[in-house]
């Protein structure tokens, strides 16, 4: 049993075949694919999931916490486990490849940021867009 599979049982969630799939697929994923993609690689373990099972799918996990919907300006909403560390993404706007990263430095700066501004920060997205640099 995987990680995800293992955080609905514990959340209480009926675990069907077709969503162990689609859990094992999430689990799985060193991208962050969208529902098209989870379709894809979830209908080549189980040719009976529909995409509509994935999107119900896909909606029960967020709405319990168990993974996170990112909006990378593509048009379409792509998915990761929820992290156990916090972490922040670099889009490659040829590829949409999504690079993940921690930088002290900028967690350092916009926690002083917050703080000269008055605030206590609590929690922050940040996501950077880029092209690769032409040699």
């Amino acid at each position: 049993m995987d990680r995800l599979e293992k955080l609905c049982i514990e959340k209480g969630m009926r675990m069907t075949d077709q969503r162990r799939v689609i859990a094992r697929v999430l689990s799985a994923a060193t991208d962050h694919p969208d529902v098209e993609e989870l379709h894809r690689r979830a209908h080549a373990v189980d040719p009976h999931i529909s995409i509509a099972t994935v999107y119900r799918t896909v909606r029960l996990f967020e709405e319990s916490g168990i993974i996170e919907r990112h909006d990378f300006r593509d048009g379409r909403s792509r998915y990761e486990e929820t992290p156990d560390h916090h972490h922040d993404h670099l889009i490659d706007m040829k590829t949409g490849k999504v690079v993940e990263f921690v930088d002290e430095e900028i967690e350092a700066l916009q926690t002083a940021i917050a703080r000269k501004l008055g605030y206590k920060l609590v929690d922050h997205r940040l996501e950077l867009y880029g092209v690769p640099i032409e040699d």
